[in-house]
C-alpha cells in the first residue's frame, strides 16, 4: 500500500494518491491531472476510482478530467445530485483498491454531501481517514456555504456537522490517520493548523470542535462564530464541479495566446477584459499599464484572483514575468478563470518601448512612514485580516480588510493622500492597484507592511493572541 499527499500550497489543498496491487485511487484531485497519470505509470499502476470529498467551492476539481482520460469511477458520497455519470456512494459502501479498502463515511454538514473515506489495511483495520473539508487539523469545514442549496440555516447545518463528527469520526481509533483536505490559509476554516498531517487522538486534544465536554449548543455558537463572508466565487466554482467544466488542455492554449502590444492595447480598449500584472509587487509599484490590476504570482494567487476579481466569466489580458505565462493560465484555472485570452508578448518592457505611458505606486520605506506620519495629517489604512489587526495593529490605522475593499471604498479619501499597509508589503500593492483603478491616486504604500512598521520601533497595540482568544 502507498499512500501519498500532494499539497498545493497556494490553494493550501491536499489531493492524495492510494496504490495497491496495481490499482489507484485519486481523491480531490486538482483539475490539472497529468501529475497523477504519471505517478500511475510509473507505479505500472491504473487509476480505478476517484474520490469527491463533496462539490468544492475554494477550487475546481480534476474529477471529470481525470475520469475521461482514464476511465476511472467518480465517487461521490450519499445526495450528490452532479449532472455527469458516477457513482453515488451510499453510507459504509466499500471498495475495494488491490489488497486495500476504502469505506465512505457519509459525514453532512459542512455540505450535505460531504463524506470522508476510511482507508483499511490488508487486515481490516482503520489505517487513514481522508476527511475532506468535514475536519481540519485544529478546525472542522464552516457550515455556511450549503445554506442557499440545503434550504437550511448554518445552525442547523452546524448541528447537523456536530452529529457527523461525534457518530462517524471521534469514535475511529486515536493512531488513525487523518489526512485532511485543506490546511492553515483555506477560506474554507478559520482556525486550521498549519501541519498536513495529523491523527484522530491528536485531534481529539488540541481541536476546539472536538472537545470530549462540548454540548451541541457549545459546538454550534463556537463553530459559526467569527465567519466571515465567503469568496464571491466559491458558488460558481460549486456549479462548474457540479455541472462540468471546459477542458484545462483548450483553456491554457487559449490562455497562453503571445499578444504585440498592439493587440494587447486592441483588446484591453475594445473589450471588457481586466490587465492582471502577476509580476512581483516592487515591479509593479515601480511601473505597470495604467488601470492594469496587480495579484503577484508569488503570493496567495489563486485565492485572492477569486475572492477579488469574482466573477469566473471575466475575461483576462496577463502581464507576467517571462516564461510562466502556462503556469498563471493553469492556477488560473484551478480557480475556474478559463477566460484568459492572451498575455502580453515581451511584457512591460515592450509596452515601454512602444511609447506607450505607463504609470506607478508611490512607496515609502517603513522608516519614512515613521517619521511622516508623526509630522503629517494623513489617514492609515491597514488592509490585512480583521484577525491579524485585532491582534496588534497601529493605534491611528482603520481596518480596511483586502477581502472587503470594495465594500470599504468610502472610508478612503480621494482628495487627500492617505497611507496603506498589510504584513509584509503583497496585499497592500494589490489594495493600491485596485484602489487606482476606481479613481484613487492619492495613496501612499508602506513597503514591507506591518513587520517592517514594528522594526521601525512605532508603536503599536498590545499583542493579543487570537488563538486563545
Amino acid at each position: 500500500m502507498k499512500v501519498e499527499q500532494i499539497y498545493t500550497g497556494c490553494l493550501a489543498q491536499g489531493a492524495y494518491y492510494i496504490e495497491s496491487e496495481g490499482e489507484v485511487a485519486i481523491i480531490d484531485p486538482l483539475r490539472e491531472v497529468s501529475s497523477y497519470i504519471d505517478k500511475a505509470n510509473l507505479d505500472n499502476a491504473k487509476i480505478k476510482y476517484i474520490f469527491e470529498t463533496h462539490f468544492h467551492a475554494d477550487f475546481v476539481s480534476g474529477h471529470i478530467t481525470l475520469a475521461d482520460k482514464t476511465g476511472a469511477e467518480i465517487i461521490y458520497g450519499p445526495t450528490a445530485n452532479p449532472s455527469f455519470d458516477c457513482t453515488i456512494a451510499k453510507d459504509g459502501q466499500i471498495f475495494n483498491l488491490g489488497k486495500v479498502k476504502i469505506k465512505i463515511l457519509h459525514t453532512p454538514g459542512h455540505t450535505m454531501e460531504s463524506s470522508c473515506y476510511l482507508l483499511l489495511d490488508e487486515k481490516g483495520k482503520e489505517h487513514a481517514l481522508f476527511s475532506g473539508d468535514t475536519l481540519f487539523l485544529g478546525d472542522v469545514g464552516r457550515p455556511d456555504l450549503a445554506q442557499k442549496a440545503a434550504d437550511t440555516t448554518q445552525e442547523q447545518l452546524a448541528g447537523i456537522l456536530f452529529e457527523s463528527l461525534r457518530t462517524k469520526i471521534m469514535i475511529l481509533p486515536n493512531e488513525t490517520i487523518v489526512y485532511p483536505g485543506h490546511g492553515a490559509g483555506s477560506a474554507c476554516g478559520k482556525n486550521m493548523s498549519k501541519e498536513t498531517v495529523g491523527t484522530i487522538g491528536d485531534q481529539k486534544v488540541t481541536n476546539y470542535a472536538l472537545r470530549k465536554d462540548m454540548t451541541k449548543v457549545e459546538f454550534i455558537a463556537e463553530v459559526t462564530d467569527g465567519l466571515l463572508p465567503p469568496p464571491g466565487y466559491f458558488g460558481m466554482n460549486v456549479q462548474m464541479n457540479k455541472q462540468g467544466y471546459a477542458s484545462i488542455d483548450d483553456v491554457i492554449l487559449k490562455g497562453t495566446k503571445e499578444l504585440t502590444v498592439t493587440e494587447f492595447d486592441f483588446l484591453a480598449n475594445e473589450t471588457e477584459a481586466l490587465i492582471l500584472d502577476v509580476r512581483n509587487e516592487k515591479d509593479f509599484v515601480e511601473e505597470h499599464i495604467p488601470n492594469s490590476i496587480f495579484i503577484g504570482i508569488d503570493g496567495g494567487f489563486a485565492p485572492w484572483v477569486g475572492a477579488l476579481i469574482m466573477d469566473v466569466k471575466q475575461e483576462i489580458l496577463l502581464v507576467c514575468p517571462e516564461g510562466r505565462e502556462k503556469e498563471t493560465v493553469t492556477r488560473l484555472a484551478r480557480v475556474g478563470f478559463d477566460n484568459t485570452i492572451g498575455f502580453l508578448k515581451g511584457g512591460i518592457k515592450a509596452w515601454k518601448n512602444s511609447g506607450r505611458e505607463t504609470d506607478n505606486i508611490e512607496s515609502i520605506s517603513a522608516e519614512t512612514f515613521k517619521n511622516s506620519v508623526e509630522k503629517e495629517d494623513k489617514q492609515v489604512f491597514d488592509v490585512r485580516k480583521p484577525n491579524e489587526y485585532d491582534a496588534e495593529h497601529l493605534e491611528m490605522a482603520y481596518s480596511t480588510p483586502l477581502d472587503l475593499l470594495n465594500e470599504n471604498l468610502a472610508k478612503f479619501p480621494k482628495e487627500k493622500p492617505f497611507f496603506i499597509h498589510c504584513a509584509g508589503g503583497y496585499r497592500s500593492v494589490i489594495a493600491a492597484s485596485i484602489l487606482k483603478s476606481r479613481g484613487y491616486h492619492n495613496m501612499i504604500d508602506v513597503a514591507g507592511g506591518f513587520a517592517g512598521i514594528k522594526k521601525a520601533g512605532m508603536e503599536t497595540t498590545d499583542f493579543v493572541c487570537q488563538s486563545k482568544k
